[in-house]
């Protein structure tokens, strides 16, 4: 015997229903795979229709005649069901056994109206015609396929108490009943879901997935080899599809695991359904009406043995805190059961428990539809503790989640709790409480309502990572640089979803006149045409609350501008745990108080801001010098060529080339600004040498910085660009003197920065043979560091110091180096 149950979404439409009746068809006739079973089937209400029932009875209750309207539309759907499945000749009949339903229905609306009120037992009377409309629809349905079936109202079967809308079973009337029942069955027996009877015959339900519930009874009572529920989900997932996009199947689940899972919202079953099957040992699987072929999730004492340390993360999303507190409690016998029994006696169900081990304070969760009305009960239950100050206060903090991760994997398994405190923390989520039952397959924190999507996502991330970990990356500035990145992105997007298991998720783009968001992740394919098409004008401060309002884990804010107004944004976000990677030097080269306020804040929050590419492009100096003074060392002196400009300029000037023609060519090949003097000018090298010396450990200004001149007055003076090289041709005769003075002495020129002593210089030098630049070619930087541990022999670091492509790759590497560590 097999029972199978189907859900409200499963009978909610006619196409539904066709899949349903073929489902029936296939397990009462066997298919070319399988043989027929005996079987019976639990059919809750069409969906949607329970809710409406409910708002029935609540306007009947309070004389509104509107409730009519809503009766004729659940007539109607029920109505249209017979109309696509029953030969016409035979509608008839079937239309008059539902109308009779409804008319029974309308009578007890009327007396309701009448006497305007609604009690516990009415409504329960009320909310079950749902599933007895819907299971003499599917009968009549059924039977006319050439079935031989026969509808059964569960009420003749299930014997429960008085307890209205959350009635218990009384298991061995209820047992002897359906085995009876069934021992006289030759047909397929259709069954009301949800509802049962009193011994005198009152219409009782049995509470939240009670559907389930009946399937589960009614497989118990018949020590049934299966029961399959059936809903529009392919079984249990490892968390919420819905939250969790990369979410999947779980094929096997113990039975404890379900329950846990179950209990903290995963809602496919509920945590009543499966005790019946457990006491009997009896597999449940979960499977989808709309996808047959899917083998679903099997729930059975054992499960198959998984990969993962745990076997899934559910949650409830919303819940209220009750805080009970006081110096009183400390050791004294009875507050919990006094608390606990009070609550018992009201009938509160509470989800979690927590409690210090100071015994100061204890916390429980609940529904926080239930929680003024708690706040009154307890303030009533300890007045007199309150007044003697045993207990200080009673409070109820709002708007909170629980998520619970839940595995068998998990018993003696070490690093579980930390793995999640740790990924919790890197993404701002504060833990309000935490419980863990000693069967260590459950660890159940709180957390603030408005975390829970990103929780969960940053929870499935590390704990299943052969789905590959998404990295979220908002983008500002698509000039050169910005779109050399998103290409690179796309370029390795394969190679790092494949073997880094890291997904990287560009969500927003910005630029000087548009920015496009989308929380799904934009497709690099067609970027340009998306933020040209759906794109708004740009706003930075609309964009950085839009970061911030999404909250997604693993959250990137990439700068790749030189824009000194976007530097603002930078503290906000990192202290929204978001990090920020930038090759801007704006921010780093301001005043020492904001450079120090942006480190401690990234620090502060568990996040990171890089910016290796603020001096070199793609070269390593920073994290060189973060590693050397991670590892105690110290520096003691940075020569540094950090202009690529510059650095091409001088190693092109030589004699019978005039310095006006170098820097024209320099021009031309676009390695100058568009005014080259702001290259020569030197502020772009004094910025790069005064973040390099900060990383070394030196709390310096910009004013500390001296930049000899390197062009004479008039050049600077010039008003046009034209005017410029005039000026410079004018002045041949200044740099052939340097020239020639340097050549005389067997030394090249060079423009360099240097760091020593506490003091910054920057200024053209000669240099000797001997020198590390003296062999420097093209455009390259070249940095050398002196330091206690390197003192004989400098530690060099050469290479091209700009260009889009390295300085793109620098960018993408921080990026990547962050992916890895929230991970």
């Amino acid at each position: 015997m097999n029972v199978l149950k189907f859900g409200g979404t499963s009978v909610g439409s006619v196409e539904s229903i066709k899949q349903v009746i073929q489902i029936i068809e296939d397990a009462s006739r066997g298919t070319e795979s399988t043989e027929g079973r005996n079987i019976a089937v639990v059919f809750s209400a069409m969906g949607g229709v329970t809710n409406q029932l409910i708002e029935i009875g609540r306007m009947a209750a309070n004389g509104s005649l509107d409730y009519l309207d809503l009766v004729r539309r659940i007539e109607d759907r029920h109505f249209n069901v017979v109309k696509a499945f029953i030969p016409v000749k035979e509608q008839s009949k079937v239309f008059a056994n539902i109308r009779g339903v409804i008319n029974e229905l309308e009578d007890l609306l009327r007396g309701v109206s009448l006497i305007r009120e609604l009690s516990a037992r009415t409504h329960d009377l009320i909310t079950s015609f749902g599933e007895r409309l819907s299971t003499l629809v599917m009968s009549e349905c059924i039977r006319s396929r050439g079935l031989s079936a026969r509808f059964c109202d569960a009420r003749n079967l299930i014997k429960t108490d008085a307890q209205f809308g959350q009635a218990e079973v009384n298991y061995p009337l209820t047992n002897r009943l359906i085995r009876d029942y069934f021992a006289n069955s030759n047909s397929i027996e259709l069954i009301t879901g949800f509802i049962g009877s009193t011994e005198k015959g009152e219409t009782t339900t049995l509470g939240r997935g009670g559907s389930d519930y009946t399937a589960s009874i009614i497989g118990a009572a018949l020590d049934a080899d299966l029961i399959e529920i059936w809903t529009d989900v392919d079984g249990m997932m490892t968390a919420d599809p819905r939250k969790v996009s990369n979410a999947f199947n779980i094929p096997t689940i113990t039975y404890a695991e379900a329950m846990e899972l179950s209990h903290f919202g995963a809602k496919v079953i509920y945590p009543p359904s499966l005790q019946p099957a457990f006491a009997r040992n009896i597999p449940i699987r979960v499977l989808n009406t709309f996808n047959p072929a899917h083998p679903g999730t099997v729930v059975s004492r054992n499960a198959d043995r998984r990969q993962y340390t745990i076997t899934g993360i559910s949650s409830i999303d919303d819940v209220a805190l009750v805080n009970v507190q006081g110096s009183g409690m400390i050791g004294v016998a009875g507050v919990s059961a006094k608390l606990f029994g009070v609550l018992a006696e009201h009938r509160i169900s509470v989800i979690l428990i927590s409690q210090a081990s100071s015994e100061h304070s204890i916390c429980f969760a609940i529904d926080p539809r239930a929680a003024d009305r708690v706040k009154t009960i307890l303030d009533e239950e300890f007045a007199a503790d309150i007044a003697s100050g045993h207990v200080d206060n009673i409070t109820i903090e709002r708007d909170l989640s629980i998520i619970a991760t839940v595995g068998e994997g998990m018993r003696k398994s070490s690093g579980i709790a930390g793995k999640l405190f740790s990924v919790l923390g890197k993404n701002g989520v504060n833990i309000v409480a935490v419980a863990q039952g000693s069967s260590e397959i459950n660890i159940s924190i709180v957390i603030a309502k408005t975390n829970i999507s990103k929780a969960l996502n940053a929870l499935h991330n590390v704990f299943f990572q052969s789905e590959a970990r998404i990295l979220n990356v908002f983008l500002v500035g698509t000039g050169l640089i910005g779109r050399t990145l998103l290409s690179q992105i796309r370029s390795q997007f394969e190679y790092l979803r494949n073997e880094k298991m890291l997904k990287v998720c560009v969500v927003g783009i910005s630029n000087t006149k548009k920015m496009l968001l989308d929380p799904k992740g934009i497709d690099l394919d067609d970027w340009r045409e998306r933020q040209l098409t759906e794109g708004v004008t740009t706003s930075l401060p609309a964009f950085v609350e839009k970061i911030k309002s999404y909250n997604l884990p693993n959250s990137v804010f990439i700068d790749c501008t030189s824009d000194k107004d976007i530097v603002q944004f930078y503290d906000s976000l990192l202290d929204a745990n978001v990090s920020v990677v930038t090759p801007n030097k704006v921010a780093n080269s301001g005043s020492y108080a904001e450079y120090r306020r942006l480190q401690r804040t990234a620090l502060n929050r568990g996040v990171k801001f890089l910016y290796e590419t603020n001096v070199g492009a793609g070269l390593p100096i920073i994290n060189t010098i973060q590693g050397l003074m991670t590892a105690g060392d110290r520096f003691i002196k940075i020569e540094a060529i950090l202009s690529g400009t510059l650095s091409y300029i001088f190693n092109t000037f030589q004699s019978g080339k005039k310095f006006v023609d170098v820097v024209r060519e320099a021009k031309e090949k676009g390695y100058t600004e568009p005014d080259p003097r702001e290259d020569l000018s030197g502020q772009d090298v004094g910025r790069k040498i005064l973040i390099l010396a900060r990383e070394a450990g030196f709390a310096l200004e910009p004013t500390d910085v001296t930049i000899t001149n390197l062009l004479p007055q008039p050049c600077l003076d010039a008003p046009t660009i034209d005017a410029f090289f005039e000026q410079l041709d004018a002045n041949n005769a200044y740099f052939e003197s340097l020239l020639t003075e340097a050549e005389a002495k067997g030394e090249k020129l060079r423009y360099v920065a240097t760091f020593e002593n506490g003091k910054v210089t920057i200024e053209l030098r000669s240099v000797g043979a001997d020198h590390p630049f003296y062999t420097l070619s093209g455009a390259d930087n070249i940095i050398s560091f002196i330091t206690e541990r390197y003192k004989d022999r400098p530690l060099v670091i050469k290479g091209p110091g700009a260009g889009a492509e390295v300085t793109a790759s620098g960018v993408f590497a921080d990026m990547v180096s962050i992916g890895s560590y929230l991970g």
